[in-house]
Protein backbone atom coordinates (compact mmCIF):
# COMPACT_ATOMS: atom_id res chain seq x y z
CA UNK A 1 0.00 0.00 0.00
CA UNK A 2 1.26 3.47 -0.86
CA UNK A 3 1.00 6.47 1.39
CA UNK A 4 0.18 10.12 0.85
CA UNK A 5 1.10 12.63 3.53
CA UNK A 6 -0.78 15.89 4.01
CA UNK A 7 1.18 18.56 5.92
CA UNK A 8 -0.86 20.97 8.01
CA UNK A 9 -0.04 24.54 6.97
CA UNK A 10 -2.46 26.41 9.20
CA UNK A 11 -4.30 25.19 12.29
CA UNK A 12 -6.72 27.81 13.55
CA UNK A 13 -9.88 27.11 15.54
CA UNK A 14 -12.51 25.98 13.05
CA UNK A 15 -10.18 25.94 10.03
CA UNK A 16 -7.32 23.56 9.28
CA UNK A 17 -5.46 23.83 5.96
CA UNK A 18 -3.17 21.13 4.57
CA UNK A 19 -1.41 20.25 1.34
CA UNK A 20 -0.04 16.96 0.00
CA UNK A 21 3.73 16.59 0.06
CA UNK A 22 4.12 15.05 -3.38
CA UNK A 23 0.93 15.90 -5.26
CA UNK A 24 -0.81 19.18 -6.12
CA UNK A 25 -3.67 18.66 -3.64
CA UNK A 26 -4.77 21.23 -1.03
CA UNK A 27 -7.61 20.72 1.45
CA UNK A 28 -9.35 22.61 4.26
CA UNK A 29 -11.71 21.48 7.01
CA UNK A 30 -13.10 22.49 10.39
CA UNK A 31 -11.63 19.56 12.36
CA UNK A 32 -8.93 16.93 12.07
CA UNK A 33 -11.52 14.22 11.45
CA UNK A 34 -13.09 16.23 8.63
CA UNK A 35 -9.63 16.97 7.24
CA UNK A 36 -8.97 13.24 6.91
CA UNK A 37 -12.31 12.81 5.13
CA UNK A 38 -11.53 15.72 2.79
CA UNK A 39 -8.14 14.16 2.05
CA UNK A 40 -9.83 10.92 1.00
CA UNK A 41 -12.36 12.82 -1.15
CA UNK A 42 -9.54 14.78 -2.83
CA UNK A 43 -7.72 11.52 -3.58
CA UNK A 44 -10.86 10.06 -5.16
CA UNK A 45 -11.11 13.15 -7.37
CA UNK A 46 -7.39 13.20 -8.19
CA UNK A 47 -6.70 9.46 -8.67
CA UNK A 48 -10.06 7.86 -9.37
CA UNK A 49 -10.34 4.16 -8.53
CA UNK A 50 -6.66 3.96 -7.55
CA UNK A 51 -7.35 6.02 -4.41
CA UNK A 52 -7.95 2.79 -2.49
CA UNK A 53 -4.28 1.84 -2.77
CA UNK A 54 -3.21 4.91 -0.74
CA UNK A 55 -3.07 5.32 3.01
CA UNK A 56 -3.74 8.91 4.14
CA UNK A 57 -1.59 10.47 6.86
CA UNK A 58 -1.93 13.95 8.34
CA UNK A 59 1.31 15.49 9.63
CA UNK A 60 1.05 18.39 12.02
CA UNK A 61 4.03 20.61 12.89
CA UNK A 62 5.84 19.61 16.08
CA UNK A 63 5.10 21.83 19.08
CA UNK A 64 7.86 24.16 20.16
CA UNK A 65 10.22 22.57 22.66
CA UNK A 66 10.20 24.07 26.15
CA UNK A 67 13.21 26.13 27.18
CA UNK A 68 15.77 24.13 29.19
CA UNK A 69 15.68 24.77 32.94
CA UNK A 70 19.25 26.11 32.87
CA UNK A 71 18.15 28.99 30.61
CA UNK A 72 15.00 29.98 32.51
CA UNK A 73 15.00 33.06 34.65
CA UNK A 74 14.42 32.53 38.37
CA UNK A 75 11.03 33.65 39.62
CA UNK A 76 11.24 36.51 42.06
CA UNK A 77 8.34 36.86 44.39
CA UNK A 78 7.44 39.88 46.53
Amino acid sequence: MREIVFCVLSDQPGRIEATAEDRPISITAASLEELHHEAREALIEHLGAAHGTFRVRIRRPAPAAPMPASRRRPVVCC
